[in-house]
């Protein structure tokens, strides 16, 4: 008899026996297997962790303790416990269930999180609100080792281990976060996981010697007293207490019993934080992630059976052609060298990394590190290209800023998953990239329309003497247009790609071919419409702005971005302070956070696709065109 469908809440798992839970795990993780491979999501990391989160919910009481996650791709198993069965085969799609924890979703998901390296110190806020409030419930951040790679989980471990606020911290080892861990922290994970025998040793020898008639408990006290003080040699878990935790571990993550055990003595812990030491094995129970965990961290929908895409597409993303153009830049210019913060996959640099070792970085999940050093690699005479997401940019910006523009060196920034992301949803969408950048000074803003222009923008690149970024969206937008000028990408120079007398359009990105595909459908309304590429978002192409303004017709401009401090808002102060006198329509993304879901859903959500910007720049040309005459 199954026992999943029977779980309608934490309590009942509390009531489960061993055994169940060990069929529990295993309905839990077929589930996921069988979701994942249809809906696309996360789902090694998801599969790794399922008896840690049956052992959480079994020791405490969601969701009257809080239950903190980081980065949130790791929570598939908790939705499946605390209520969210139905909703499950929803996953990622369109008003469906959120690939991530979502409060508006469930109680039991506290904070919509999915950047990493915030868990400790969201779970230290709620910890002292409850001691300020004088209440009584546990506060439990689970954190991965990538994690541990970011700055911020010491600045809040440190901060935590100054008081006295009862905290538990569990850190899931699983020895990678979305491509293999590095660095100093690394290894130091390394070498804690390798004296797990230490402890399984410390375990058996206890137990024989308790054995002794009469004075073996005492033996076995005195033996544990000395093994402990060796074991700060051994394993070297004294940098955790050196910033005032307890440190407890490493445990075996797949032993339900074994953690619930751990989790229950945690709870006495009440004189100072805990840290809980839990290793897992990402992709356990499936043996194709199992061996090949960072192609399984997300996927899109799967054949089980082999582990091969349901829908095989033999474009290259965005991400990959932009690594190509680096790889072939790193060939002519011994200077370039290349920059990851843990994705050198995701973000194309794979192929550097394999051509030009000494000259490829992974820093970890430290984004603010990775820029700052940038400006190091840059003060020195090199030409470094960090690769990142652009959600994963914005929590770089003060380096960006004082570090790179204000020192005005030549650093790129090559930034993937601009606009809207699809499934991943509101953590992950990159709508605040241009808002975020143009305003700082001495920055260059290139927003290539499709492939060919990354290639180019990668190219004009090397000869910035100061900071650029590179956006573009996640797809790889093959070549579609030819710029009626006949002239590639340059900085500060806009393409024509549609001759138009009655109105214009000003876009960049996937907006462009939207775009010509609504100049299109206008035409056959008897509206001549104007498109105009602007791939340099900053700086604007002033001569084509002047040309603009003297000719007085209307202008739209398109963006897949926020609107607040957009570059629409910029264009039409730009052609205001020109003179223009005609008006300026701006269309883009709304100030909220946008859901999950299928591209165009999203985009027609946000009235972005062809027919419904058709529509909107034709009612507004026809009010602007009746108006005029009269």
């Amino acid at each position: 008899m199954a026992i999943l469908p029977e779980i309608h809440g934490p309590q009942d798992v509390k009531r489960l026996s061993p055994e169940a839970c060990g069929q529990l795990a295993t309905e839990l993780r077929q589930t996921i297997i069988d979701t994942v491979s249809r809906q696309g999501g996360h789902l090694a990391s998801n599969l790794g962790d399922v008896e840690l989160i049956i052992a959480l919910h079994r020791a405490f009481d969601s969701p009257r303790d809080k239950l903190v996650f980081d980065v949130g791709h790791q929570t598939y198993a908790h939705k499946l416990l605390t209520g969210r069965q139905e909703q499950f085969s929803t996953l990622r799609s369109y008003h469906g269930m959120s690939g991530f924890p979502c409060h508006a979703e469930s109680e039991h998901d506290l904070f919509d999180t999915g950047h990493s390296s915030t868990a400790i110190s969201m779970a230290l806020g709620l910890a002292r609100a409850r001691d300020l409030n004088h209440e009584d419930y546990h506060v439990v951040a689970v954190v991965g080792d990538g994690a541990m790679t970011g700055g911020e989980c010491y600045e809040a471990m440190n901060d935590a281990g100054n008081g006295h606020n009862r905290l538990i911290v569990i850190l899931n080892d699983n020895e990678m976060s979305i491509s293999q861990n590095v660095g100093a922290l690394s290894n130091y994970f390394k070498h804690l996981r390798a004296s797990a025998s230490w402890y399984g040793g410390k375990k058996r020898l206890r137990r024989d010697l308790e054995r002794i008639p009469l004075i073996g408990t005492h033996v076995a006290n005195a033996a544990e007293k000395f093994k402990n003080m060796v074991k700060s040699v051994v394993t070297e878990g004294a940098l955790f207490e050196a910033l005032g935790f307890r440190y407890l571990g490493p445990f075996d993550g797949h032993n339900i019993d074994e953690m619930t055990h751990v989790f229950e003595e945690a709870k006495q812990v009440s004189d100072m934080p805990l840290l809980i030491h839990v290793i897992t094995k990402k992709g356990h129970g499936y043996d194709l992630a199992e061996r090949q965990p960072e192609k399984f961290h997300g996927v899109a929908p799967f054949r089980v059976e082999n582990g091969l895409k349901r829908n095989q597409s033999g474009k290259e993303s965005a991400a990959q052609v932009a690594g190509k153009a680096l790889v072939a830049l790193g060939a002519e210019d011994k200077r370039v060298v290349a920059i990851t913060a843990a994705m050198a996959g995701g973000t194309g640099l794979t192929d550097f990394s394999t051509y030009y070792p000494d000259r490829f970085f992974d820093v970890g999940i430290a984004e603010q590190h990775a820029v700052s050093m940038a400006a190091g690699l840059a003060r020195a005479g090199m030409r470094p290209y960090f690769a990142v997401y652009s959600t994963f940019l914005q929590r770089a910006y003060d380096q960006i800023v004082h570090d790179v523009c204000l020192q005005n060196l030549p650093v790129c920034i090559l930034s993937d998953h601009a606009g809207l992301v699809g499934d991943d949803g509101k953590t992950h969408h990159g709508v605040l990239s241009v808002p975020m950048l143009q305003s700082i000074p001495n920055l260059t803003l290139l927003a290539p329309r499709d492939t060919e222009q990354i290639r180019q923008a990668v190219r004009a690149s090397i000869a910035l003497e100061g900071p650029c970024v590179i956006q573009y969206p996640k797809d790889g937008i093959e070549p579609y247009a030819r710029s009626l000028d006949g002239e590639g990408l340059a900085v500060g120079c806009w393409q024509r790609l549609r001759e138009g007398t009655n109105a214009v359009a000003l876009a960049y990105g996937r907006m462009t071919k939207h775009v010509l595909l609504a100049a299109e459908t206008l035409a056959g309304q008897g509206i001549e419409l104007e498109v105009i590429d602007c791939c340099s978002i900053k700086p604007m192409d002033e001569v084509c702005l002047g040309r603009l303004a003297k000719e007085g017709r209307p202008v739209f401009t398109v963006e897949e971005g926020e609107l607040i401090g957009g570059f629409g808002a910029e264009a039409g102060r730009r052609l205001s302070d020109l003179g223009l006198r005609a008006p300026v329509v701006t269309i883009g993304i709304e100030n909220r956070f946008i859901t999950h879901g299928a591209m165009d859903c999203l985009l027609e959500e946000c009235g972005l696709m062809p027919d419904q910007l058709a529509a909107r720049i034709e009612r507004a040309y026809r009010g602007w065109e009746n108006e005029h005459v009269r």
